[in-house]
């Protein structure tokens, strides 16, 4: 049966329709947790395969190669240091590129002319540089003291914006989730980490935290003067927040993803390895985990934080004592005890017309008392 996605989009919004991401936080925060472990295990073992910008040594580069046999560059570097085992990885579809650790200029020259004859190239296509592993030590300096200031900023910007720190506490948490998910993905994949890796880890932060700030934005909405009506709990009302921001999400995430995607395949597949390849790896993983993060992570984990408040906790009790009585009083056939249970369940509920989930509300007129 077809899907009309508009219609579910609508009915979404309106609250005629809903998921429970809220009430079922636990779960999600079980999933975020294991991501998070395994991902300080991968970390650990494998870890990280630093590139050599961040390691130092010689590169080699071998252009216009009919036969790209990945052998015959090892049996070159072996002829010349026998104890060293390099990194090799195909550019393309015609070159090679071979990374050792430091050579002497005297190797350097030897390795060349055994690249050259091994795959029957001029002297021309045989390329060779030297990178010290300052300058990677140098660039990894700067990106923790970029992620510390960034997360610095974020935290006072949305403390400032949205006059709740529990707010900017969730999405800090949300994207370090993102950040160490997405490194422990880097290395259980094995690919190696190069400068441009660490600008895609960086740029992942700036998506994760705007998709973040969209729902938080439509949750301060929906909760404003919360305390003075007694028709829904915070709770409810931010998971109105995220199933209305659900399509939005959806949307901008494959938006965002098809691109990276493409470009993700091109670089590995097509050009073979480099900087298209290292950055798109990053971006992908960081958008996808990031996407799920900002509607599973961040918006319950700001519920569970305000929940902590005595104003909420005595807000949502009250409601759900109006609540039981009310379905007290609508003829419970085996007394209060079973309408206290009805009013418990304040999230995910079935509603009149076999929709589930809390209907969005008018607007509170002034003057009008609930």
């Amino acid at each position: 049966m077809a899907v009309n996605f508009a219609q579910w989009g609508n009915d979404l919004y309106t609250g005629r329709r809903s998921y429970d991401i809220v009430g079922r936080r636990r779960i999600f925060f079980l999933v975020a947790a294991v991501l998070v472990v395994l991902s300080g295990i991968l970390l650990v073992k494998p870890g990280l395969h630093a590139g050599i910008e961040f390691r130092g040594g010689s590169e080699f580069t071998v252009s216009g190669v009919q036969d790209v046999d990945q052998q015959a560059a090892l049996d070159a570097v072996a002829e010349v240091s026998p104890d060293e085992v390099p990194r090799v990885s195909n550019v393309g579809t015609s070159a090679i590129r071979i990374q050792t650790v430091e050579l002497t200029n005297e190797q350097v020259d030897q390795v060349r002319a055994a690249l050259q004859e091994a795959y029957d190239v001029s002297e021309d296509d045989v390329a060779s540089s030297f990178i010290g592993p300052t300058w990677g030590q140098d660039v990894s300096s700067k990106a923790v003291t970029s992620l510390i200031v960034f997360l610095v900023l974020v935290s006072i910007v949305m403390t400032v914006y949205f006059r709740n720190w529990r707010m900017a506490a969730a999405a800090i948490i949300a994207l370090l989730h993102d950040l160490v998910v997405t490194v422990g993905v880097y290395a259980a994949i094995g690919w190696e980490v190069t400068p441009a890796t660490v600008i895609g880890f960086l740029t992942i932060l700036a998506y994760s935290i705007y998709d973040t700030v969209v729902v938080f934005d439509k949750v301060r909405e929906n909760t404003a003067g919360i305390t003075d009506q007694t028709r829904a709990t915070y709770a409810e009302r931010a998971n109105l927040a995220v199933n209305q921001t659900l399509v939005r999400s959806i949307n901008t995430s494959v938006v965002a993803l098809l691109p990276v995607a493409a470009i993700l395949f091109i670089g590995a597949f097509v050009l073979g390895a480099g900087t298209l390849r290292d950055i798109a790896l990053a971006l992908f993983v960081g958008m996808l985990v990031g996407a799920y993060s900002s509607v599973f992570l961040a918006t319950p984990l700001e519920v569970a934080l305000r929940e902590r408040e005595k104003p909420i906790q005595e807000h949502t009790a009250k409601v759900l004592r109006l609540r039981a009585a009310e379905a007290a009083g609508t003829g419970a056939e085996d007394g209060a005890p079973e309408a206290a249970a009805a009013g418990a369940r304040f999230s995910g509920q079935v509603r009149p017309g076999g929709h589930q989930g809390v209907a969005a509300q008018p607007r509170r007129k002034k003057g009008d008392r609930r």
